[in-house]
């Protein structure tokens, strides 16, 4: 029996050359319909933001930017009295259920101490107040959502308290003791699938399309990190069972077992058919359920792709590292008959993404071809000059270094769309698809019309 080809990782000096992750704004303020995002950092955050997620001033999105500006860097002002002015008019105007800070480098470097403030004026104000801290010197684009959703597991309710005051009724009416619903407590919320939690940020569409995946064999979520409401907050705590659909929320899982005493399933991502059926079996494993028609619906969902893999099946991609959903991409593009030559990602954990490794292992016997390389924290120049030789059809990177690698005759597309695109579960495998396939079709599509154009030329 033929072993398993093992992954080889390297990792390189490079910085973290991602988008900043304070965008992690754009996503989570319309997931959380009640919060209010306030972004603490100086004038260039603002700039940003107001760029990348594309929405006016006057359109009042629910995300705003207090700008520090020389006397708080100087510490001439104080930054608690600005802080609950700020607060105070975001209450009078908007009204929030819960008001998230996000720290940028500038609160890093002059040691803003957000977290020691927050209580105070969270007393004062009457509302809640989340810091998190999203600076791009100690994380990735991404993981912005992660250092948002380990903040906000802290304040969701206690699931013993929960799930006693859920049982009780039964308790009365079948006459039991405390010791007999204590004992068989966790028992029957495990048969009736109460402590299920699934973290990660998803369109309230594919978060849907995922809970029907799961109650096809009669498992039902009990509740998503995060909600849509911030009163809506998942109960946490010992006895409940929590599964990530996102590579990057590493530090929210160690938060979720270390502080609030969860059991991780550890499972691959729900990307394409093939992870979004293996995430299911995982799942149906822990809660002894027999899986039902899984591998006939993979295998429906990718006939109904004939389409889109004839365009990619024997072309080449290289990932540069931007998003840390590298690994489950690569994994569904070798899937998809693709070859991949190296995959760059900015930080893994190898524990988290334990599952997600095994699967490309065994993708990659499947398909017959090998494990590609993983480099973590890739240095940008060094992966430009490893593209001259294999030359990839396509590169998947950052938009810093699209225009150049496009230059050079590489196709490329931006990292950044796999992140807001639909991507999860199994019927949106055609959404990421598509986006693999523009720019390949693109270049088939210039190459016909100069084809056509020199056989007209010829003719006349």
């Amino acid at each position: 029996m033929k072993m398993l080809e093992i992954p080889t990782f390297e990792c390189e000096t490079g910085n973290y050359h991602t988008f900043c992750p304070i965008s992690c704004v754009a996503w989570l303020y319309q997931k959380i319909e009640d919060s209010f995002f306030l972004v603490v950092g100086t004038k260039t955050r603002g700039y940003f933001l107001q760029n990348a997620l594309g929405v006016m001033i006057f359109a009042e999105p629910r995300y705003a930017m207090a700008e520090s500006e020389e006397g708080d860097i100087s510490a001439q002002l104080n930054d608690q009295k600005e802080l609950e002015r700020i607060c105070l008019q975001i209450k009078r105007d908007r009204n929030p259920s819960v008001i998230i800070w996000i720290g940028t480098c500038t609160t890093e470097i002059i040691k803003m101490d957000l977290e020691g403030m927050a209580p105070k004026l969270e007393n004062r104000l009457g509302v809640p107040i989340v810091v998190a801290r999203a600076n791009g010197l100690d994380y990735a684009f991404t993981q912005g959502e992660d250092t948002v959703l380990a903040a906000m597991t802290h304040r969701c309710p206690d699931y013993n308290s929960y799930a006693m005051n859920l049982h009780k009724q039964d308790a009365i009416k079948d006459n039991a003791d405390s010791t007999v619903v204590k004992k068989s407590l966790f028992e029957k919320c495990k048969l009736n699938n109460y402590n299920l939690v699934l973290f990660g940020s998803l369109p309230s569409s594919v978060a849907s399309q995922l809970n029907s995946e799961s109650k096809r064999q009669s498992i039902s979520v009990s509740g998503w990190l995060p909600s849509q409401k911030y009163a809506e907050l998942p109960a946490l705590g010992e006895g409940v069972y929590v599964c990530g659909v996102n590579p990057f929320l590493s530090r929210t899982a160690t938060t979720l077992m270390r502080r609030r005493k969860c059991q991780l399933i550890g499972a691959p991502f729900p990307i394409g058919p093939d992870g979004t059926r293996c995430w299911i079996e995982k799942i149906c494993s822990v809660f002894d359920v027999e899986p039902n028609g899984l591998e006939e619906r993979e295998n429906q969902i990718w006939k109904n792709l004939k389409d889109y893999l004839g365009i990619v099946t024997g072309k080449s991609v290289f990932f540069m590292g931007d998003n840390l959903l590298e690994i489950s991409l690569a994994r569904f593009s070798i899937r998809c008959g693709m070859a991949v030559y190296e995959v760059g990602i900015p930080y893994m954990d190898k524990r988290y993404q334990a599952a997600e490794l095994l699967l490309l292992q065994q993708t990659c016997k499947k398909m017959k071809t090998p494990m590609p390389r993983i480099v973590e924290k890739p240095d940008n120049y060094s992966q430009v000059q490893r593209m001259h030789e294999p030359k990839p059809d396509l590169a998947i990177t950052g938009m810093a270094h699209a225009n150049p690698l496009e230059a050079r005759g590489i196709d490329t597309k931006w990292s950044v769309e796999f992140t807001f695109a639909q991507i999860h579960g199994s019927i949106n495998a055609r959404d990421a698809l598509e986006l693999v396939t523009r720019p390949l079709r693109r270049k088939n599509d210039s190459l016909l019309g100069c084809s056509s154009l020199s056989k007209q030329t010829i003719r006349s």
